[in-house]
């Protein structure tokens, strides 16, 4: 311990590196090293079970060329492997720029998130390399691998840029990202055994033992119960042949299941002997057309193995329940006026294994209503006037979707409905109608989630998705949600280059001849970023009202002289019951910080962190901005009312801004004067923005 550390490279340095770096540096590596009289050993500390076996260069060396010839015979499969497809390369360029929308996308279409470059670059180690702490997060809740005391774990933690990275690397739950499926499959299993609320619909009888069913698993997981069922719908019993021990059954109904399997075949006391199990376990899986059951059951000594074949089974089970859900659920939905919905009369034992019909109404738009319930006009004569029959009115819609209570109980609410005492968990003559208070589209994206897990949200859904999640208190769901509103509505930018470079001016709306030009590029925005605010507030999602804030820090050049914008401080600053004047406001804080961030990005790069004073976290020397800063707080503030303030604040802005001069180096800023470059115009836009901020304060009598 009193030797000299020997020298393991140059030291890091707190910056993005984007060039590709050898793996050789990587932490793992490092911690391997040490010097000891001028000679190295390498030395592993392997983890197996509750033992810690201390593995010497060689034996790491022979252990590594087993587990990479298992992996070249295809007996283990890697967890990371190499990816030279165009659209790889896209996400990793997208990873590196911070592209959140980008990066989202991809994954939806199905990229892989856990394949490396030739350089063995994984996504989540140039996300963590290059400082995009949003994006690290996207990835690891998407399932991106970053587990301790492994060769890319260690490597990604040892590359984080900043301790904000590396501490959510540690903090994450690390088994999540090796199957992010669990919650889905854990429901599954639980099938098995749940009795409350009842949901079995077929008893398979081995011996003296029954086990209680659902039609719609047997038919999705199974070819032979498949045909079998397609042609009997209404078996309620099957008797397996007495030949088959009901240990045998009970094993292969837990690999249907997804359930654990047993490693002993015979429980301790059985009167069964392992002979009889194995030829039971043989003759049933070929007549279920499960060949996969005996791979399963011999990998259970082995722990990675097991692992990755239980991960193998899962996605298989997800598809083969996805192809069940795409054809018998949204291929049998029907759609009827709302006036007839009563006359739909569906038995139970139906082509679909349904048990419960859910109905969604179609949502109209703003001016938009039902002619079916308005009173037509009358003439002296009682004669309605107008259209006849009321043809040019469109009558309501409502969409019926066939789906099993099984599935239906992953949500609290479906799960407190049909357990309770409440009607819909009584049995009626035909299957009962739930109607949920969603759009249809909506409603099928909950179904997708129940059935699938699968969370592929557009956009224009998502903040109706967040909110149907919230009724049925799905947690998960309305993560998601969140997840796809924070990224998909980021935008496709770069986050080191700020808008107000854009094509060399200073940005999309600074160079608008008129207010028309102006409004037009705000209105183009990809979600309304108010609407995203009150949802966060109503349904409390700090993801949410964090990424409004940034959103409203990079634009907010665009905002902050808007009436809407001014009202939403306003309310923000009213949501602390019995506010003082020594209160902040919480959302005005977090556009503060965000703006700061936005600016010091660059300023850190160019070595102009000088530009700012060490009281305030994103103060700017005062000689850079003065005289705009000042300019900024002159701006009307004793006008008759706010909304004069708005317009006149606005006409002064849209007058000064011009069009960016072609000649030298010079560029505009905010208020229209000519910086020498773009970190002058960076220094003196930010202050601008501070400006305005206070004087809108001002004009809204709030200390904050």
């Amino acid at each position: 311990s009193n030797q000299q550390r020997p020298n393991l490279g140059p030291a890091r340095h707190n910056k993005p590196r984007l060039s590709h770096r050898p793996s050789c540096f990587c932490a793992l590596h490092r911690s391997l090293a040490c010097s000891y009289q001028n000679r190295v050993f390498f030395l592993c500390f392997v983890i197996d079970g509750s033992n810690m076996v201390v593995l010497r260069k060689h034996e790491l060396e022979g252990k590594l060329g087993e587990e990479s010839l298992l992996i070249k015979n295809g007996v283990l499969r890697d967890e990371n492997p190499l990816d030279q497809s165009p659209e790889f390369n896209d996400f990793l360029l997208a990873c590196r720029h911070g592209d959140l929308r980008k990066c989202q996308e991809l994954i939806g279409l199905g990229v892989n998130i856990n394949g490396k470059d030739d350089f063995d670059y994984t996504p989540l180690i140039i996300a963590s390399l290059c400082g995009h702490y949003e994006l690290v997060q996207l990835l690891l809740e998407s399932g991106a691998l970053a587990e301790r005391n492994t060769f890319q774990g260690e490597r990604c933690i040892y590359n984080a840029l900043n301790d904000r990275i590396r501490n959510l690397l540690l903090q994450y739950d690390f088994s999540k990202t090796s199957d992010p499926y669990v919650y889905w499959s854990t429901h599954i299993s639980s099938l098995l055994s749940r009795t409350t609320p009842p949901t079995s619909d077929i008893s398979l009888v081995a011996g003296p033992q029954s086990f209680a069913l659902h039609k719609f698993l047997l038919a999705s997981r199974t070819p032979y119960f498949r045909r079998k069922l397609e042609a009997q719908p209404e078996t309620a019993i099957w008797n397996l042949a007495s030949a088959i021990p009901a240990e045998a059954l009970q094993i292969v109904l837990r690999y249907v299941y997804l359930g654990d399997l047993p490693r002993d075949l015979v429980p301790p006391g059985s009167p069964v002997s392992e002979e009889d199990v194995a030829r039971g376990l043989d003759k049933i899986s070929k007549q279920l057309e499960v060949e996969q059951l005996w791979g399963a059951i011999m990998a259970g000594n082995d722990r990675r193995l097991a692992r990755q074949r239980y991960q193998d089974e899962e996605e298989r089970a997800l598809r083969q329940i996805g192809d069940f859900f795409r054809t018998n659920v949204l291929g049998m939905k029907m759609v009827v006026d709302t006036e007839r919905v009563g006359d739909i009369k569906w038995e139970y034992d139906n082509a679909a294994y349904a048990d419960v019909l859910l109905r969604a109404d179609e949502q109209y738009d703003d001016g938009e209503t039902n002619g079916l319930d308005e009173t037509p006009t009358l003439n002296g004569q009682g004669i309605p006037m107008g259209s006849a029959a009321g043809g040019d009115k469109k009558a309501r819609k409502s969409a019926l979707y066939p789906v099993h209570k099984a599935m239906l109980i992953r949500s609290e609410y479906f799960d407190k409905m049909f357990s309770g005492d409440f009607v819909e968990s009584k049995k009626s003559a035909h299957l009962r109608v739930v109607t949920v208070d969603c759009s249809p589209a909506v409603l099928e994206l909950v179904l997708a989630f129940l059935y699938t897990e699968s969370t592929n949200c557009p956009l224009e859904h998502a903040l109706d998705l967040l909110y149907a999640a919230d009724m049925l208190f799905l947690d998960q769901l309305k993560a998601k949600a969140a997840v796809a509103i924070s990224t998909l509505g980021s935008g496709t930018r770069n986050v080191l280059v700020d808008r107000t470079h854009a094509n060399g001016t200073d940005g999309d709306e600074t160079n608008a001849d008129d207010d028309d030009v102006h409004v037009q590029a705000v209105e183009v925005e990809p979600i309304n970023i108010y609407d995203v605010i009150h949802a966060a507030w109503d349904l409390r999602v700090r993801r949410l009202e964090e990424f409004a804030a940034r959103y409203l820090a990079t634009r907010l050049e665009d905002y902050v002289d808007d009436a809407d914008f001014q009202e939403l401080i306003r309310e923000s600053a009213a949501r602390i019951h019995r506010r003082e004047e020594t209160d902040t406001i919480e959302l005005l804080d977090d556009i503060r910080y965000y703006l700061s961030e936005r600016f010091r990005l660059r300023f850190e790069d160019a070595g102009l962190d000088e530009m700012l004073t060490g009281e305030d976290a994103g103060g700017i020397s005062p000689q850079a901005a003065a005289a705009p800063a000042q300019r900024a707080e002159e701006k009307p503030a004793n006008a008759h009312d706010a909304a004069a303030d708005t317009d006149a604040a606005a006409e002064g802005d849209a007058d000064k801004h011009g069009p960016s001069p072609a000649e030298g180096q010079q560029v505009r800023t905010l208020d229209g004067e000519t910086a020498e470059d773009e970190f002058a115009s960076d220094a003196i836009n930010y202050q601008i923005l501070l400006g305005k901020i206070d004087a809108m304060l001002e004009r809204l009598k709030l200390d904050a």
